[in-house]
């Protein structure tokens, strides 16, 4: 064996420990990779029935929000049949009202200074 053969040995020696140290972290990162696509693969298939759940709960929403909508026109149709009720009432009856009140109030207050009246001059007749 000559020199260079012997060399050519060392170097071919050394090359294989060079492929073998890289080759762990290769195998390593292989091992990382598939635990990763592992993860993802998992992940993926739960997603699916939690998508579908919220699918679900949006078509219900939906469904509540149509009914409120329609309790909400409900609810201004009969606001304005009750305004319009008020304005029927104020017109027709609103005017008779206050005058039969005033009519009321005039007649009492009439009939309290009639009675003092008297009083008072039951009061001057019996004093003479």
């Amino acid at each position: 064996m000559s020199a260079g053969q012997i060399a050519a040995l060392i170097a071919a020696g050394a090359f294989v420990v060079l492929v073998v140290l890289l080759a762990i972290p290769l195998i390593k990162l292989g091992k990382t990779l598939d635990a990763a696509t592992e993860a993802i693969e998992r992940t993926n298939s739960n997603t699916d029935p939690l998508l579908i759940g919220a699918n679900e709960t949006i078509t219900h929403v939906n469904t509540q929000l149509e009914r409120v909508d329609g309790i909400t026109a409900n609810a201004q149709a009969v606001t304005g049949n009750v305004s319009a009720l008020a304005s029927v009432f104020t017109a027709t009856l609103g005017g008779p009202l206050v005058k039969t009140a005033a009519l009321s109030y005039g007649l009492s207050k009439a009939i309290k200074a009639r009675k003092k009246k008297s009083a008072l001059k039951a009061a001057r007749k019996a004093g003479k």
